[in-house]
């Protein structure tokens, strides 16, 4: 007989309440399929169409979830908390724990402060925060990391008008990989610290008469090499950058999925570190959006005490 498309949210609800209450027990696709009133097969789909996960994807989300909350109290076992988890051994938390967040369990537990490495943006505790926008959509998880950049080049190819990738790209003409022409010759510089960024140009590194927005990679202090013709070099201070990493996406949802972020990334308020925004320092960057690694953007930030 088939369900009305109504009780779905219901099971979905079931099947979540159902992995929070045995989180800490083994879980089978059967339980939760008995749980969900739905075929193995059915409760798998819906449960993926609804939330973005598979099932073992959510569980697995949710064991780390408390097993980082229990490692920052500093009174568990690595090895206590994996098996307390239903992992198999302190290798595989360690693993997965490090793959998820970009940090080992161990490390971790030490730092109770998250700087430089990667948390997931609802892990933290920010009740005391309330210009913090808190309602944040259920399919779009921001990942936050602080970096620090020593002194360095910027050389950067700027717009006229643009304040945007598209209208920049009109500005500019287009190049082979469906990127701005000048992204082309910036990949093709060797002696690059990272990879070559979007920009959104703060006004003191800004003439006047050009754009907001420009295409522009990163060389040493000390960069000695040819800078292409047309492009400018802004020499760069040390400055720490909250770097910004949406969920992956399929290219079909790409165009949503980015909004989504960017959409977050505007209402994310920086007191969560004890940091505030500091676009004197450095322009706001956007790294080519792909797929496998979500979308990513970084913004310059210093200490509120600073």
């Amino acid at each position: 007989m088939r369900k009305d498309k109504n009780e779905i949210p219901t099971a979905i609800a079931r099947i979540k309440s159902y992995i929070a209450l045995h989180i800490r027990d083994p879980i089978t696709a059967s339980d939760l399929a008995k749980i969900a009133g739905y075929s193995q097969y059915h409760m798998t789909r819906i449960f993926k169409e609804e939330t973005g996960l598979s099932p073992f994807e959510y569980i697995r989300h949710e064991r780390l979830t408390a097993a980082a909350h229990l490692l920052r109290d500093g009174k568990h076992k690595v090895l206590d908390i994996a098996l307390d988890f239903v992992f198999d051994s302190h290798e595989g938390f360690t693993r997965a724990f490090t793959k998820g967040f970009g940090i080992s369990p161990k490390k971790y537990a030490s730092h109770p402060v998250p700087e430089g490495w990667l948390i997931l943006r609802h892990y933290l505790n920010r009740s005391k925060y309330k210009t913090e926008v808190m309602n944040m959509d259920k399919t779009a998880v921001i990942f936050t990391q602080i970096v620090e950049r020593p002194v360095r080049k910027l050389i950067l190819k700027r717009g006229i008008k643009a304040n945007e990738y598209y209208a920049y790209c009109e500005e500019v003409g287009c190049g082979d990989e469906n990127m701005s022409a000048p992204w082309d010759i910036l990949c093709s510089i060797k002696d690059a610290l990272y990879e070559p960024v979007g920009m959104w140009l703060p006004e003191n590194m800004r003439p006047k008469g050009t754009g907001i927005y420009a295409h522009g990679v990163e060389v040493a202090a000390d960069y000695t090499g040819a800078v292409p013709e047309g492009f400018d070099v802004i020499n760069l201070e040390p400055c720490k950058f909250l770097v910004f990493q949406g969920e992956p996406y399929d290219e079909e949802s790409g165009p949503d999925a980015i909004g989504q972020c960017m959409d977050r990334i505007k209402k994310f308020n920086p007191e969560v570190y004890g940091y505030k925004y500091a676009p004197e320092l450095a322009p706001k960057m956007q790294l080519a959006p792909m797929g496998w690694r979500g979308y990513i953007e970084m913004m310059p930030i210093v200490s509120i005490n600073q």
